[in-house]
């Protein structure tokens, strides 16, 4: 017997992922990958250095944050009352992560101070973010 044969079936039943959440979700994967990567890092590699430079806890707050928005980019990229404010809502935090965690990341290892006002802008397009979930939310149809 072909084991192919109950191929057909299995498409009925698993419903495609259309384009938006699919790189979405991709997005969402590699961004929590590494996070859990630079949490570890961090935690091992790099305590010693943090700990000495007194940036331990910038460092856990990078990771704080980046963690949490990937877990919600990955939940939103499912939820379909986002509707068109889907994209909007993973690229503010994506970009958001990307600037407010990634500053953090290189002003705990000593980057140059100049990064500093990055960090509200990428907190900034995390609260974007946020307000287009809300915004998504009163939009869509009541249940």
């Amino acid at each position: 017997m072909d084991v192919f044969v109950f191929d057909p079936v299995v498409h009925t039943l698993i419903p495609a992922m259309n384009t938006a959440p699919r790189w979405i979700a991709l997005t969402a994967g590699l961004l929590g990958f590494a996070g859990v990567v630079l949490g570890a890092f961090g935690a091992h590699l790099l305590k010693e250095t943090l700990t000495a430079s007194g940036s331990l806890a910038i460092w856990q707050t990078a990771v704080l944050y980046h963690l949490v928005h990937s877990v919600a980019l990955l939940a939103v990229a499912g939820w379909s009352g986002a509707g068109p404010k889907l994209a909007w809502i993973a690229r503010c935090w994506t970009a958001g992560i990307v600037l407010f965690s990634g500053s953090l990341y290189w002003l705990a290892l000593g980057g140059p101070k100049i990064l500093g006002p990055v960090t509200p802008l990428g907190g900034l397009a995390l609260l974007l973010g946020w307000m287009f979930v809300a915004l998504g939310a009163f939009a869509a149809p009541k249940a």
